[in-house]
């Protein structure tokens, strides 16, 4: 079976028989017979029924509802969809951003989903997302790392450990940057 989405999909894709000692288009039957429609009942289906890990449950799934961001030609739009409007001032803190953490690694993929951009090696390490008119929400992960006043614990997503809250280009610091090549580092 062909998938119509990005190379990093194909990869998750083609270690699916791996992972769960079943082909994907398998797994697309199981899903189809569950009666299941909704994204977040198919995730749980997988994981809870038949052991998945999150990353590649969530990969299926979007294959089989053909939702996610990652199917989409393109993901530009995405990025430019999130910075508009009342968001539209938050641009340039994306950009300096994005091109910080590329400036980590060949292998810095930056991956464009609906309200957010995921920052990943082989691991996602870092969120992107514009959550107010005024503020950009960086979501780190740090295994064990202790919280400060500035990196929160916790995070508006479950797959980052610490959020950074930032308002302006000068909150783009070493400190920030320093967190963030650590988290690249343990991806």
């Amino acid at each position: 079976m062909a998938f119509d989405a990005p190379p990093e999909m194909v990869k998750w894709m083609a270690n699916i028989p791996e992972k769960t000692g079943k082909p994907v288009e398998e797994w697309l039957e199981i899903l189809r017979a569950s009666g299941l429609a909704k994204h977040g009942e198919l995730l749980n289906y997988l994981k809870n029924e038949h052991g998945f890990g999150h990353g590649y449950a969530n990969a299926v799934v979007h294959v089989f509802l053909q939702s996610s961001a990652n199917m989409q030609e393109d993901r530009n739009a995405l990025v430019d969809k999130q910075y508009t409007g009342s968001k539209a001032g938050l641009r340039p803190l994306y950009d300096q951003l994005s091109q910080t953490v590329s400036g980590f690694g060949a292998d810095v993929e930056l991956v464009a989903q609906k309200a957010y951009v995921s920052v990943r090696r082989k691991k996602q390490f870092a969120i992107f997302q514009p959550s107010t008119a005024t503020r950009m929400d960086v979501g780190i992960k740090l295994k064990g790392t202790d919280a400060t006043e500035r990196l929160e614990a916790g995070g508006f997503n479950g797959m980052v450990s610490h959020k950074v809250k930032v308002t302006s280009a000068d909150e783009i610091d070493d400190e920030l940057v320093g967190w963030l090549r650590a988290a690249y580092e343990q991806a």
